[in-house]
């Protein structure tokens, strides 16, 4: 099962504060738009998405169908192929793609230590 690119999306207190504190560690402004109250930054293939205001806690994010760049792969496993194979599994979903839809779509879960984890189909 490909998951597609990864990062990880963090609740911060201050965009501005928090973008500066990650340039500092080499990450530079890859997509986003601080109006909306966000910023995705990359260094090298770490991604990091910045949001204030959004949600609460970290949530670890995988985006089937993108590589690490927002390209869209040739072929990629389906958001809703990736939800039957865990609902099989036996894994709880918070929230759940329509399994009839197509295209864009997400799920939602938690991981064992209460980890949030978002499978965010863009394409």
């Amino acid at each position: 099962m490909s998951l597609g690119a990864f990062s990880i999306s963090l609740s911060v207190k201050d965009l501005n504060t928090s973008r500066r504190f990650y340039e500092d560690l080499g990450f530079e402004v890859f997509a986003g738009d601080p109006a909306m109250n966000y910023i995705i930054m990359k260094n090298g293939n770490a991604l990091i998405g910045l949001f204030h205001g959004m949600f609460e806690g970290n949530i670890l994010t995988f985006n089937p169908g993108w590589d690490e760049h927002a390209n869209t792969l040739g072929e990629f496993e389906d958001v809703r192929s990736i939800q039957r194979r865990l609902k099989g599994k036996g894994v709880l979903l918070l929230s759940e793609a329509d399994e009839e839809g197509s295209g864009p779509a997400s799920f939602t879960l938690v991981d064992p230590d209460g980890n949030a984890v978002l499978v965010d189909q863009h394409v």
